[in-house]
């Protein structure tokens, strides 16, 4: 399965975090301790995601940021013999970082951070200098210094790629803002068309309303009248009935019938 952009990310910084261990730092040097909360955050995301790599890799990755983190936390006692039981008890990864390293770079840290505490407890008990590198140390760091400029490369793409993700987080946040906006103005237009349809349906209704009820009237009226057409007219009708009738014996009596 190929590595997720996150994956690589986390490589890259890890490469970084290694290179920035295996050297001095000065006390007050406080990029690596922000680089390992980074790299515990993109592990926390790599396993969330549903395409993650497998979990023996997940463990090595793990392994090696719990190592890092242990070791800044070893180096904030005080006593150097504080220090070497601490570096004791650190696990490094089993496997390189990146192909370039023959051996995993937390492995080479973790035996150079050994030597230096051993160093230190052994300047402490025969009052040496403590700040004198045995012939070990100088050879490794003569190893490290062929990889450096690898390292700050990675390290600059790196920044590339964080200022990349920084710069399209704050151009979604603003597109966010913008729709926000935008879906607020739809809103209140769409509110105030309802508003306008609202009050023109009610006008209609009373509107409506009225008519009926001038319709009802009209109504009653016109059956009233209908019904009193029709009673003259039955009158009329029984009276030019009678009057035939009459009018018929009137004239059988006034002249007989022919013999």
């Amino acid at each position: 399965m190929a590595a997720t952009r996150l994956e690589l990310n986390l490589m890259r910084l890890l490469s970084r975090c290694e290179a920035l261990a295996a050297e001095r730092r000065d006390p007050e040097e406080w990029r690596l301790e922000k680089y390992v909360a980074a790299l515990e955050d993109m592990l926390r995301e790599l396993k969330k995601q549903s395409s993650k790599p497998a979990p023996e890799l997940l463990n090595e990755y793990s392994r090696k940021v719990d190592f890092l983190k242990g070791l800044l936390e070893a180096e904030k006692l005080a006593s150097s013999t504080e220090k070497a039981l601490a570096n004791q008890f650190l696990a490094p990864g089993r496997t390189p970082t990146t192909a370039k390293e023959r051996t995993p770079a937390t492995k080479t840290v973790h035996l150079q951070t050994k030597a230096r505490c051993t160093g230190k407890m052994r300047s402490e008990l025969l009052g040496t200098d403590p700040l004198a590198i045995d012939d070990s140390e100088k050879l490794h760091i003569r190893k490290r210094k062929g990889l450096e400029s690898d390292e700050k490369q990675s390290a600059v793409e790196l920044d590339a790629v964080l200022q990349h993700h920084q710069d399209m987080q704050e151009k979604l946040a603003e597109e966010m803002l913008s729709l926000a906006r935008s879906l607020k103005n739809n809103t209140l237009a769409a509110q105030n068309v309802i508003k306008q349809d609202n009050q023109t349906l009610s006008h209609s209704l009373r509107m409506a309303d009225q008519n009926f009820e001038k319709l009802k009237d009209e109504s009653d009226r016109l059956e009233q009248h209908a019904k009193k057409s029709v009673n003259w007219l039955l009158w009329i009708m029984l009276i030019v009935v009678c009057f035939i009738f009459i009018s018929m014996i009137l004239f059988i009596r006034i002249f007989p019938k022919l013999k």
